[in-house]
């Protein structure tokens, strides 16, 4: 199921009860991060009781951390800080964001604002029983135009050759529940990383919603993927997520029967 509805439904009783768990990658995000987790705690906080916010700082060089210190004190027990020494990576962050979650369902999206958390409340008006992941996609992506056209050919590719039918792979605005998730079920720890979540969302049996969502110009900082290192990293995870999440299990498949073919007949047993 893949399907874009309107955002204005309230959130099923029984995901609120059940509880949320959100969480941002933080790298070098020092100038958004605070505003980010205030919003997400003043979107909860009038829907329910359960919920908690945690922010994966992963080797931020800049007061990434020390912008969160004040809100740790107002929040207590609500906000929790994951700290990697150094950067390990964007896929690596989100692992330890899922890592970290403790209520079923999770919900996560960049440090850098280009989306606005209060969007989460049209997220959880689309949760139930039948629903894996509902997944934002972009109405406009405010991005420079090499940076939308590249987005544009990653996507389309991405689709293709992994046969995934999620709309937006590359909108990293999502709530998804965790055992899609667990930690030992990812490996990458770039962007490809959000290949996988789509493939394990959709292979779990549960339904897909896509809602749009605003995308917003970067004020701060500079996207760490458009850069000539990152894109090669990508393009060799890629390889290595093709090999073993397509190609290996399709060789695996088709190897099966062959035993088969070389198994003695009854008739030439008896002789």
């Amino acid at each position: 199921m893949n399907t874009s509805l309107p955002n204005a439904r309230p959130a099923p009783d029984d995901v609120l009860r059940s509880g949320l768990s959100v969480f941002f990658p933080a790298y070098n995000d020092q100038p958004t991060i605070a505003g980010l987790v205030r919003a997400a705690h003043e979107t909860l906080a009038p829907l329910t009781a359960e919920f908690e916010v945690i922010v994966v700082n992963d080797g931020s060089r800049d007061g990434t951390l020390e912008a969160l210190a004040p809100l740790q004190e107002e929040m207590g027990g609500r906000l929790r800080v994951v700290t990697h020494e150094v950067n390990r990576g964007y896929g690596a962050a989100l692992r330890s964001g899922f890592a970290a979650a403790r209520y079923p369902w999770v919900f996560y999206t960049d440090g850098d604002g280009q989306y606005d958390v209060r969007e989460l409340a049209g997220l959880l008006s689309h949760a139930g029983e039948t629903i894996g992941l509902v997944n934002g996609y972009k109405r406009q992506r405010q991005d420079p135009a090499h940076r939308i056209w590249i987005g544009k050919f990653y996507n389309a590719v991405v689709r293709r050759v992994f046969g995934i039918r999620l709309r937006d792979i590359d909108c990293d605005f999502r709530l998804i529940r965790r055992h899609i998730v667990t930690p030992d079920r990812l490996r990458a720890d770039g962007g490809t990383i959000c290949i996988e979540i789509a493939m394990l969302a959709e292979a779990s049996g549960l339904g897909t919603v896509v809602v749009p969502v605003g995308h917003y110009p970067r004020l701060h900082g500079r996207s760490q993927f458009f850069r000539i290192r990152p894109l090669l990293n990508t393009f060799r995870e890629l390889l290595k997520l093709h090999a073993t999440r397509v190609s290996l299990p399709l060789l695996a498949r088709l190897a099966t029967p062959l035993p088969a073919l070389f198994k003695p007949s009854r008739a030439a047993e008896g002789d």
